[in-house]
């Protein structure tokens, strides 16, 4: 019953985890006390509240987790091949996947909602209380003690039937639901996505530094990107796909149900200069409902100035003269850290 109410709401997997987590509290401490977690001060904040649900929400006794695929409806059949090539493509912006559409912590914020309420209204008055990525929460330990799949060496959830392309939400409910069974891991010997990550983020199998992900640099990090790690984004300017891509699991990901993820106009297949170009009214009309919206202009510029940088590093002359100019137009920027990241990228024409 449950699983077709969720489905109807594009939901593509609904399964129980208890609330137990107990295990998981010392591979936090120890990833929290290496400091890996950066500049997300809320991950150190909490403690071990994320591993402890009773202690977030009192009289949890369950949580139910969802999972839903993010794919766009037309996504083609080499889309893996398609994501990677743009990376050859230096003067071309990319965002990742999953931010090109619709904000998801609103999709299935709403969705989880009307989901606990027909659960509601057929089992009873309950308590509960819905989350997408929104607080301390351990979604994908979550994940994998239901059967929503494994984890992964990345550190993602995968499924056998979807790949890691799919968000994760939960229901804390205080009814007492019998748990789903989890799945053995499918990834064998394959050390795919730790071998193609461009900053080595991933130190060993399941242990992230996320303070070299590029995922972290270009959200989460509000200062300077480390001058290290700069030339290895390339022209990735939000978010990174790159372990994901490489994932043989990805092969079977799976389309949206729903429109909601289907690409805006704008961010995918543009050049750096005309999203450099956007003023902040342009940049918060153009990712106005998007995850996007949530890192501001300056850190949007930031990371184009990055990108921009590294373009230069590769281009011919016709090119360098339009990156150069670009750059240029925001040498004068109010910002000290856009000011800076322009520097840096002006100074890459000199080493090409």
């Amino acid at each position: 019953m449950i699983q077709g109410w969720g489905r109807t709401l594009g939901f593509s997997q609904i399964a129980v985890a208890g609330i137990d987590l107990s295990s998981a509290e010392p591979g936090l401490s120890a990833w929290l006390e290496a400091g890996f977690h950066g500049d997300m001060h809320y991950m150190a904040a909490h403690g071990m509240k994320r591993a402890r649900p009773a202690e977030l929400v009192q009289g949890a006794v369950s949580v139910i987790t969802a999972r839903m695929d993010y794919l766009p409806i037309d996504t083609p059949g080499n889309w893996r091949g398609i994501e990677l090539n743009r990376l050859e493509r230096p003067s071309e912006a990319i965002v990742s996947l999953y931010a090109r559409g619709r904000d998801y912590h609103k999709v299935i914020r709403q969705r989880l909602q009307t989901l606990s309420e027909k659960m509601a209204d057929a089992m009873g008055p309950m308590g509960y209380r819905v989350f997408t990525d929104s607080a301390p929460v351990l979604e994908a330990e979550l994940a994998s003690r239901s059967g929503q799949g494994w984890r992964g060496k990345h550190t993602l959830i995968l499924n056998r039937n979807a790949g890691s392309m799919f968000f994760l939400g939960e229901i804390f409910v205080d009814l007492a639901l019998p748990a789903s069974v989890p799945v053995a891991s499918h990834c064998g010997v394959c050390c795919a996505c730790i071998d193609i990550c461009p900053t080595q983020a991933i130190l060993a199998p399941y242990r992230l530094d996320a303070r070299r992900c590029i995922s972290y640099l270009t959200i989460e990090h509000a200062g300077p990107i480390p001058l290290e790690l700069r030339p290895l984004m390339g022209n990735r300017i939000y978010g990174c796909d790159d372990c994901q891509l490489i994932c043989p699991w990805n092969k079977f990901a799976q389309r949206s149900t729903l429109p909601d993820f289907d690409a805006r106009a704008g961010l995918v297949g543009s050049q750096l200069v005309t999203l450099f170009g956007w003023s902040e009214g342009e940049f918060l009309r153009y990712t106005e409902g998007t995850p996007i919206r949530r890192i501001g202009h300056e850190r949007w510029l930031r990371n184009i100035a990055v990108a921009l940088g590294n373009a230069l590093r590769v281009a011919d002359v016709s090119m360098s003269d339009e990156l150069v100019r670009s750059l240029q137009a925001r040498a004068g920027h109010p910002s000290a850290l856009v000011r800076e990241h322009v520097a840096w990228a002006l100074a890459c024409s000199e080493i090409s």
